[in-house]
């Protein structure tokens, strides 16, 4: 605290954790605490439920640890359900979370859960969308438009952090690695392809848009070599913009026991929470306009 009291973003945080952990799948405050320091400053303590690790943590350990192997498929689809969940809890109470990468990812090891943190930037949208601020999201899970200077974002900004989330995993390693804005848009479009004005309307205009090299699209299965042909295929409608908003069929498609293609077909589907949303938003990748699909 300050010398003018809570700081807005903590009561913005404090606000979103209220109205969302309740979630399985965000991470539960448990109660807010008013002290006062030793110096006699009032501190305010945020207390949580306790997660022994994070998904940031966990993946290096399977990269440079004592052991280094692959995540087992089986995890990597149970944690891609889980935070999968999460995002469309946020989403369908309204709330951007702009800050998802595995740092934020809380794990219980043990117990296989995965739980999403740390909605410092979280926001709260309304439709129509009002102008946002685009410094949001570390910048290797940051979305095009919002690197390219748009202040006019939505839920899909979330899903593209989802999607690199879900390569990380599966390479145990970033997948889009920029130390730059510049540069983290050239890793986008080198792998990607660079967008033009006929695939995404305008997209010249934006404000940070300057002449790029001429990329076509590569195969993103030489990216992620370890997921097989159902899971490059998800992993490119996510990272091609198309925005699942609060959708069963997202959230089924995770639980499908063979979308790692090494899984056999014997395995029955999750249950999906029937409250979730029965329709979804497609928006296209570079990127256009958006419509309601139901």
């Amino acid at each position: 605290m300050d010398e003018e009291g809570v700081p807005p973003t903590a009561l913005r945080e404090v606000s979103l954790l209220q109205m969302l952990s309740q979630s399985l799948y965000i991470v539960r405050l448990i109660c807010v605490e008013h002290v006062d320091s030793k110096e006699g400053k009032p501190v305010l303590y945020l207390v949580f439920e306790y997660l022994d690790t994070d998904l940031k943590k966990f993946i290096d350990s399977h990269r440079k640890g004592p052991n280094p192997r692959p995540m087992p498929p089986s995890l990597v689809q149970s944690f891609m359900y889980q935070l999968c969940k999460g995002v469309a809890h946020c989403h369908s109470h309204g709330v951007l979370h702009r800050d998802l990468k595995p740092q934020n990812l809380l794990l219980d090891k043990e117990r296989g859960i995965l739980k999403i943190a740390d909605l410092g930037l979280g926001r709260a949208f309304t439709v129509p969308l009002k102008s946002y601020t685009h410094e949001i999201v570390t910048l290797w899970y940051r979305a095009p438009e919002v690197l390219l200077g748009s202040a006019h974002y939505s839920t899909g900004v979330d899903m593209w952090s989802v999607g690199c989330i879900f390569a990380e995993m599966a390479r145990r390693q970033a997948l889009f690695p920029g130390d730059s804005e510049f540069q983290q848009l050239l890793h986008i479009f080198r792998l990607l392809g660079t967008p033009s004005d006929k695939q995404w309307p305008g997209v010249s205009s934006l404000r940070d848009w300057h002449v790029y090299p001429q990329w076509e699209p590569q195969n993103l299965a030489r990216a992620v070599p370890a997921l097989g042909p159902e899971g490059v295929d998800l992993l490119a409608v996510v990272e091609d913009g198309y925005e699942f908003f609060a959708d069963r069929q997202l959230v089924t498609i995770f639980s499908a026991p063979n979308y790692c293609g090494e899984f056999n077909n014997a395995g029955a589907l999750m249950s999906v929470d029937a409250s979730l949303l029965c329709s979804f938003q497609i928006v296209k990748p570079w990127r256009g306009k958006a419509f309601q699909v139901e």
